[in-house]
C-alpha cells in the first residue's frame, strides 16, 4: 500500500494515476474535495491534513510507501509564515509518522529552489544549498529547511529520497502553478523576460519518482531536469501549438521593478497575491542552468522528453480539457 500527500496537485495526481495504471494499491490524502482523475475510483481516499498529526497517523497503517508532494507555493512575501508551516512542520509530520510506522521509503519532492537557483555562470547540481546569496526566495528556504527534516529522518533509520524538480510542465489547473505558463500563452500574453531556467515533464518527475521508490537508492537528492531553455522559447513553443501569437515584447530589468512595485502596491488595496514580486522579478531575469547528470548515472537508460514533445502533448490535453476550439494559425511577422 502507498500512501500519496498532495494528491489533487500537479505531481500528485499524475502520480497517482500513474500507480494506478501499474497496478499498485494507493492511498491519497485530498484536503476538501476528492479530484476527478483517471483511476481514481480504485484509490482509497483520506480526507487528511499533513498539519495534522492524528489524520497522519491514522492513515500510516498498512502502508510501506510515501511520495510526500503535498507543498505550499508561493512567491508572495506575505505568505511566509504559511511556507513556512506547510513545507517544514508538515514535512516534519510526514517524516516522524513514516518512522512511526515503519515505512520502507519515503520519497520527498522538494525543488531546484532549495538549491539556490540564482548563481552566475555556475550549472547548479545536488551539492549545492540554499543560501542568503543564492536565493532570493523564501519559498526556497523554506523546501531546503524541508529537506533537513528528511535528512533527520534519514539519521534516525529513515529511507528516503529527495527529488528536486526545475519548473514542470503539465495539464494541470492552469490558473495556478506553472501550469499557468500555458493559459498566459494561450492568451497571448506579450511580454517575455531574457532569463532561462530547467524544464522538465510533469511524467517524467513522475516516472524519476517510482524508478528511485522501487530502486536501492537511499539518501540521495535528484535534480529533475530536461532542458536549459529560455523563458521566451518555451512561451513561443506553447503559443505555437495553440496558434496563438508567441511574445514579443522584452521585459527590462528597470521595466519589471517598476511591475513587481506597482503590483505589491494594488496587492494592499485588493487583498489578491501579485502576478509579480520582487522575488519572481529576479528569477525570471536570470541565467539558470542545472546539471541533470546524477540521475542519469545512477539510472542508466533513464531519458527525459524532449521540452518540444512535452509542450504539444500537454497543449492537446489542456484543448481537451477546457473544450478550447480549435483555431487557424496566426499569421504575424514579428
Amino acid at each position: 500500500m502507498i500512501l500519496v500527500t498532495g494528491a489533487t496537485g500537479l505531481v500528485g495526481s499524475h502520480l497517482v494515476r500513474q500507480l494506478v495504471r501499474e497496478g499498485k494499491k494507493v492511498r491519497a490524502f485530498y484536503r476538501t474535495h476528492i479530484p476527478t482523475i483517471e483511476g481514481g475510483d480504485e484509490v482509497e481516499w483520506v480526507k487528511g491534513d499533513i498539519l495534522d498529526i492524528v489524520s497522519l497517523e491514522d492513515a500510516m497503517p498498512g502502508i510501506q510507501q510515501v511520495y510526500h508532494c503535498a507543498a505550499t507555493v508561493s512567491f508572495n512575501p506575505k505568505k511566509k509564515a504559511d511556507l513556512y508551516k506547510n513545507n517544514i512542520e508538515g514535512t516534519a509530520n510526514v517524516v516522524n509518522a513514516g518512522i512511526e510506522a515503519g515505512i520502507q521509503k519515503l520519497v520527498f519532492v522538494s525543488s531546484v529552489a532549495a538549491l539556490g537557483r540564482i548563481r552566475t555562470g555556475v550549472p547548479i547540481n545536488e551539492t549545492m544549498n540554499w543560501t542568503e546569496e543564492t536565493s532570493n526566495s523564501e519559498y526556497g528556504k523554506s523546501k531546503y529547511l524541508a529537506e533537513i527534516e528528511v535528512w533527520r529522518g534519514i539519521s534516525e533509520g529513515l529511507n528516503a529520497v529527495i527529488v528536486n524538480p526545475v519548473i514542470i510542465l503539465g495539464a494541470g489547473d492552469w490558473t495556478k502553478g506553472s501550469s499557468e505558463i500555458f493559459k498566459s500563452a494561450y492568451d497571448e500574453f506579450p511580454w517575455f523576460t531574457g532569463g532561462t531556467s530547467g524544464f522538465v515533464d510533469v511524467e517524467d518527475v513522475v516516472k524519476a519518482m517510482i524508478t528511485l521508490m522501487d530502486s536501492d537508492i537511499n539518501a540521495e537528492r535528484f535534480i529533475l531536469s530536461a532542458e536549459n531553455i529560455g523563458y521566451k522559447e518555451v512561451f513561443s513553443l506553447i503559443a505555437k501549438n495553440f496558434h496563438k501569437k508567441p511574445p514579443y515584447k522584452k521585459v527590462t530589468p528597470l521595466l519589471a521593478s517598476l511591475v513587481w512595485r506597482w503590483e505589491a502596491l494594488k496587492g494592499r488595496f485588493t487583498g489578491k497575491d501579485p502576478l509579480l514580486t520582487k522575488e519572481t522579478s529576479a528569477t525570471s531575469q536570470a541565467i539558470v542552468s542545472f546539471d541533470n547528470s546524477k540521475l542519469k548515472k545512477q539510472i542508466p537508460g533513464f531519458t527525459y522528453t524532449p521540452i518540444s514533445d512535452a509542450i504539444e502533448r500537454i497543449c492537446t490535453e489542456f484543448k481537451q480539457k477546457y473544450h478550447l476550439e480549435a483555431e487557424q494559425p496566426v499569421e504575424h511577422n514579428r
